[in-house]
């Protein structure tokens, strides 16, 4: 995706925020532009993915020193990768971006000269100061091939969080967190899981989250959908149920007088429970179902009811 704003002015926030500032401004955009909030602002899927690209590389302490390293020294993000016409941008399979520098050739070239005539290093005589470009190129180029894979889970699972446990691709057998709340097509990064390079380092482990169906709940976003029946001369005069909710707890409602079929009734804050995004509604759909197989008797009575309540 193209861009040429700068990632701290993208999240709002000071070159010298605090991690704690930088996780916050993310939060708080990432709720406000989420595609699930704004399904009718194409806008703002383009935007989310502005501020999670921002996010992914203020929030890795290496990734953060290279970039602010670039735009002190070669200025600002040009679109085409930290290092211009020197440098190369891939997007990870978790969906961020891993930035790569190439030293030599032109535009930022020569990266560590730069670090060691400023800091001392090699061929300077003064102190050897670790430089981030060539320990990243280093680790890629010896890096194992980063694996891909997906965790099926169910949907009370994908509620309430927890741990589970993944077999690596050389068959270790690891324990992973499920984050609370999650949804299917979730992505989690698991540093150094993937499988190992000639030089033994290890690439990273993708994990995809596939949440299963319940036999009563429908989940949309972080709500929850759930149907009651009620029969027709309930639906006419009223009633009352007692709605489970996703964890399992039931609460009292009122079914109102007049309630027309598939109507929905709102349940704030009985939705689906997640760490950062608050939590969503449980709403209750009404299925009013019409008796097929009355009697005569029971017709008779029902007209003349309904003739001396002049519903008829």
């Amino acid at each position: 995706m193209p861009q040429t704003q700068d990632y701290y002015d993208i999240l709002g926030v000071d070159e010298d925020a605090s991690a704690k500032e930088i996780k916050k401004a993310y939060r708080d955009l990432a709720r406000k532009y989420h595609p699930d909030r704004n399904p009718d602002k194409p806008d703002a899927e383009e935007r989310f993915k502005e501020i999670q690209e921002a996010y992914s590389v203020l929030s890795d302490d290496e990734k953060r020193e290279e970039y602010d390293a670039r735009r002190r020294f070669g200025g600002g993000f040009d679109g085409q990768g930290f290092g211009g016409n020197g440098g190369r941008q891939r997007r990870s399979p978790g969906g961020g971006f891993d930035v790569r520098f190439e030293q030599g050739g032109e535009g930022f070239g020569g990266i560590g000269d730069i670090f060691s005539s400023f800091f001392g290093g090699r061929g300077g005589g003064g102190a050897q100061t670790r430089d981030p470009f060539s320990q990243r190129q280093q680790r890629q180029a010896s890096g194992g091939r980063d694996v891909e894979t997906t965790l099926r889970i169910s949907f009370d699972d994908a509620l309430r969080g927890g741990k589970r446990e993944v077999t690596l691709p050389d068959g270790e057998t690891i324990r992973i967190s499920i984050p609370k709340g999650v949804r299917s097509g979730f992505k989690i990064r698991l540093r150094g899981r993937g499988e190992a390079g000639p030089r033994g380092q290890r690439g990273d482990l993708y994990v995809t989250f596939q949440v299963g169906d319940h036999p009563r709940f429908r989940r949309k976003g972080d709500d929850i959908y759930v149907t009651e029946e009620v029969d027709a001369v309930e639906a006419m005069l009223g009633t009352e149920r007692q709605i489970p909710t996703p964890y399992g707890q039931h609460i009292k409602i009122t079914i109102p007088a007049g309630t027309q079929p598939g109507e929905k009734l709102r349940l704030r804050g009985q939705g689906v429970q997640t760490g950062d995004r608050g939590t969503g509604d449980l709403y209750v759909e009404v299925d009013v179902t019409i008796p097929k197989n009355l009697s005569d008797a029971q017709r008779e009575t029902l007209r003349a009811a309904a003739k001396k309540a002049n519903l008829a």
